[in-house]
């Protein structure tokens, strides 16, 4: 299903309400209300009921939100309910940590394959995956691979991103310091760990 006109920021939360209700739903918490939610992710509860109000009904007023339905719901909305694959560009320091955090299984993300165009590491293994030839790239339509992470340098990324546009990617998750001008189609997200960083010392 599609949803028109939702606001991006209201997207980004969508995965933090899903984060709490997973565990919510491990600790065997039937039901929580938004004031309890948004005590816990430290929001206002008119802002946790207006994003979901955006994409139909989610809880019972007096009663709260069914946490394995709402979780489920909010899966579904985000296309989650399916494992999704995801291939890693750069097998360096960061990308051997990305593909080493635990935390995308929750989210139902697979690291489907790892890419490197340097010849020693082609061929070794991060975890249980062989690296492979940047040329391979090409054939991720092919392998049902939609979603990609570039964690390799500045200087390569964008001729990287227009490789991974070409071979049918939809999504980029960028941790490359740097901007990537790719087609309207592709989403892309850029987190840059030293410009965030760079905001902390303003609030000491």
């Amino acid at each position: 299903m599609k949803y028109r006109k939702i606001p991006d920021e209201t997207v980004r939360r969508m995965p933090m309400y899903l984060r709490a209700l997973s565990l919510l739903e491990q600790e065997g918490q039937q039901t929580i209300s938004s004031r309890q939610l948004a005590d816990r992710l430290h929001l206002k509860p008119p802002q946790i009921r207006k994003d979901l109000s955006y994409f139909g009904a989610f809880g019972t007023r007096g009663i709260g939100y069914p946490v394995v339905s709402a979780a489920q719901q909010i899966r579904t909305i985000l296309r989650l309910d399916v494992r999704q694959k995801v291939a890693l560009i750069g097998a360096g320091r960061l990308g051997t940590a990305v593909a080493a955090y635990p935390g995308f299984s929750v989210f139902g993300f697979d690291i489907a394959a790892v890419f490197d165009k340097s010849p020693a590491k082609i061929g070794k293994k991060i975890g249980r995956l062989v690296i492979e030839d940047m040329q391979s790239v090409d054939a991720l339509e092919a392998r049902q691979i939609r979603l990609a992470i570039v964690a390799i340098p500045a200087e390569e990324a964008q001729a990287c991103a227009e490789r991974l546009v070409r071979a049918g990617v939809k999504g980029i998750l960028n941790l490359a310091p740097c901007y990537l001008a790719v087609p309207k189609r592709v989403k892309v997200v850029s987190l840059d760990m030293a410009m965030a960083l760079g905001v902390l010392p303003y609030y000491m």
